[in-house]
C-alpha cells in the first residue's frame, strides 16, 4: 500500500528541511506497523524564494519524492486540488510544510483508517493559543455562521491535515469547481471521518501567508460556495422594509386626516433614506457576490497551470 502526502508550498524555503527531517522519522513507523510506503508530492504554488530549488534537489536525491510547480501563484486551494488530481496512491494525505501539522499524527491517522474502519482521519485544533484574540473571535463566529446557514457541518478548528481513502479522494477530485473551499468540500462529500484534536502549534520557521484580509475573503468564499441563505436573508429584509414603509404611509395619512399635523422633519427623513439605501446596497452586494462567483465558474478556466514537475529534471 502507498500513502501520498500532498504538501502545498509557497515560500517555504526556511522550513522545508525541518519538515522533511521530521517526516523521515515517522515514515519507518508507518512501514513497520502497517506496511505502508510513503511518498511526497510537493506543490510549489508560485514561490519567489528558493523553495523550487530545494524541491528540485530533494526530488533528485529521494526516489519517493515528486513535485509540481505552478506557472504562478494560484493559492493553497488550487495546490491541494492539483495534488489530489495527481495522486494515484491507495491513501492520500494533505499537510502543511510549516510543521503546524504534526507528522507524529500520521500513524494515528492510518490506524483510524486501517484498524477502525474510517474513510478519513483529520486533525482539528482544540485551542487557538498564539493567535491574536480578534482573529480567534472572528474564526469562532465564522464556524457558527456557516454551520447555521448550511446543511454541511464543518468541524470547528478543522485543519486541512488529513488522510483519505482512495474512494474519498476520487469523490473530492470530482468536485472541480474553480472557487474552492476545501473544508466544505471534505464535509460535503461525506464519508466517515475521525477527528483527532490537538493543541495549536506555532510555525517552525518562516512567516504565515494568511493575513486577516485573506482569511476574510476565504471565509466569504466558504459562505457563498455552500449556502444561499444570504440571498434568502436579503429577500426577507426587503419584505420587512416594505411592510415598515407601508405602515409608515398609513400612519402619516391618518395623522393628517385626524389631527391636521403637517408632515415635517426633513433631517429624520434624510436619515431614513440613507438607512434604506444602505440596506439596498448591502442586499445588492450579496447578490453581486453570487453573480460574480457564477461568472467565474461559467468561464471554466483551469484551477491551476503546471509549469514543471520532477519528470523534467529526471529527463
Amino acid at each position: 500500500m502507498r500513502l501520498c502526502l500532498i504538501v502545498p508550498c509557497h515560500n517555504e524555503e526556511e522550513v522545508l528541511p525541518l519538515f522533511t527531517e521530521e517526516c523521515a522519522k515517522v515514515f519507518p513507523v508507518l512501514k513497520e506497523t502497517y506496511d505502508v510506503d510513503t511518498e511526497f508530492l510537493f506543490v510549489d504554488d508560485g514561490s519567489t524564494d528558493g523553495t523550487l530549488k530545494y524541491l528540485r534537489s530533494y526530488a533528485q536525491s529521494h526516489e519517493g519524492a515528486r513535485y509540481i510547480s505552478f506557472s504562478r501563484n494560484f493559492g493553497k486551494e488550487a495546490a491541494m486540488y492539483a495534488g489530489i488530481c495527481e495522486s494515484d496512491a491507495d491513501f492520500t494525505g494533505i499537510m502543511d510544510a510549516d510543521l503546524q501539522d504534526p507528522p507524529s499524527f500520521l500513524p494515528k491517522m492510518m490506524k483510524a483508517i486501517l484498524e477502525e474502519g474510517y474513510d478519513c482521519a483529520a486533525a482539528r485544533r482544540s485551542d487557538r493559543k498564539g493567535e491574536p484574540p480578534v482573529r480567534s473571535w472572528f474564526a469562532a463566529r465564522f464556524y457558527k455562521i456557516i454551520n447555521h446557514a448550511t446543511r454541511t457541518h464543518i468541524e470547528e478548528g478543522a485543519r486541512d491535515f488529513r488522510i483519505m481513502t482512495r474512494q474519498m479522494t476520487e469523490a473530492v477530485k470530482s468536485m472541480s469547481e474553480y472557487n474552492r473551499f476545501s473544508k466544505g468540500i471534505f464535509s460535503w462529500v461525506g464519508f466517515s471521518t475521525k477527528w483527532i484534536p490537538y493543541e495549536n502549534v506555532n510555525r517552525a520557521a518562516g512567516k504565515t501567508k494568511w493575513s486577516f484580509r485573506s482569511l476574510s475573503y476565504y471565509a466569504l468564499d466558504g459562505i457563498v460556495g455552500f449556502t444561499v441563505k444570504p440571498l434568502e436573508y436579503a429577500a426577507w429584509i426587503g419584505m420587512a422594509f416594505f411592510l415598515i414603509s407601508l405602515i409608515g404611509i398609513i400612519f402619516v395619512i391618518v395623522r393628517k386626516l385626524l389631527f391636521g399635523d403637517p408632515v415635517s422633519g426633513w433631517p429624520s427623513l434624510v436619515c431614513i433614506i440613507l438607512f434604506c439605501s444602505g440596506i439596498q446596497l448591502f442586499c445588492t452586494g450579496i447578490i453581486g457576490q453570487y453573480l460574480a462567483k457564477t461568472y467565474i465558474e461559467v468561464k471554466n478556466r483551469p484551477v491551476y497551470i503546471i509549469r514543471e514537475t520532477e519528470k523534467n529534471i529526471r529527463k
